[in-house]
């Protein structure tokens, strides 16, 4: 019988030698990748020109779908399908924001749900035209300053979005595509507490869909409308304006230094009256000796 020892593990110089042989053959790899990508984009501005020869759309939906699929079926690993979809959509996007660009109205400001939908429909190339309201997305919609829209149609616990069904019926747009977004709600403050929340503000549809969480922990807290959750992040209270000396009055004399502040209730931009401390009539009519500068 022989004996046999364990091989000595390898030092730390061979582990950085092996990584980087891998990464040496990562930048190969990247580079090749790299050149083909651009060899698709050039073949994709070819077929951007036929398309505007012949008149044919340049963005189908079907054919995203159809090549997605497939490089899903041919896909051996160890990259998930779902990763490799997500590649090729943005692969395709880019390929035809060359063709022409796609400009999409989405319900805005940055950071909506309606957002996300269109960045994982159309990819991160599309140029996004940021809207007030779904009525606007439909407007630019269908006046052609946008080229699709998106809009929210239905979700698992409040079921249809009301207004977007009465805008298809009464607007000439169709539709040629959905997208299913997992939807979580998250309530925002400025400090780590629910206490003293006097409003909660959101999309009425989220408003809806947090109702049994909202009546549980802020049951007192009014709930108001917005034009999107993405708003409500946004929001700041007004700031209350502080008392300002009419630009038409002379200088206070020297007697009148006790002014009182408006209230917080009132929206005044001229300072109340002087105390009763001071017996002239506001505002201050000194001698004009007794104002002049020297």
């Amino acid at each position: 019988m022989t004996a046999s020892a364990p091989t000595p593990p390898s030092s730390p110089s061979d582990k950085s030698e092996s990584l980087s042989d891998l990464r040496v053959q990562i930048d190969s790899l990247d580079q090749r990748l790299l050149s083909l990508l651009n060899e698709r984009a050039h073949v994709a501005e070819l077929v951007g020109e036929v398309k505007k020869r012949e008149g044919t759309p340049f963005f189908r939906p079907d054919r995203v779908a159809q090549v997605i699929d497939k490089m899903q079926k041919s896909n051996g690993g160890p990259l998930k399908d779902l990763h490799v979809a997500a590649i090729w959509r943005e692969i395709m996007s880019a390929c035809l924001a060359l063709e022409s660009p796609q400009r999409v109205a989405v319900l805005g400001p940055e950071g909506t749900f309606c957002e996300q939908a269109a960045i994982e429909y159309f990819g991160g190339a599309a140029d996004l035209i940021y809207c007030a309201s779904f009525d606007e997305v439909f407007h630019a919609t269908a006046a052609g300053s946008a080229q699709y829209g998106v809009v929210g149609v239905e979700n698992s616990t409040e079921g249809v979005v009301t207004r977007s069904l009465d805008l298809f019926l009464h607007s000439p747009t169709h539709v040629v595509g959905e997208v299913s977004l997992l939807v979580r709600h998250h309530l925002l403050r400025s400090s780590n507490s629910l206490e003293g929340v006097e409003a909660v503000l959101a999309h009425p549809q989220a408003l809806a869909q947090c109702q049994t969480w909202l009546s549980k922990h802020l049951p007192n807290a009014e709930r108001r409308a917005v034009s999107s959750n993405a708003e409500a992040r946004a929001w700041r209270p007004p700031t209350r304006p502080g008392p300002r000396w009419p630009a038409n009055a002379p200088p206070p004399d020297s007697a009148c230094t006790s002014w009182r502040t408006p209230s917080r209730t009132t929206r005044t931009t001229a300072p109340a009256s002087p105390s009763s401390a001071c017996r002239r009539r506001w505002p201050c009519r000194r001698p004009r000796a007794a104002t002049a500068r020297a």
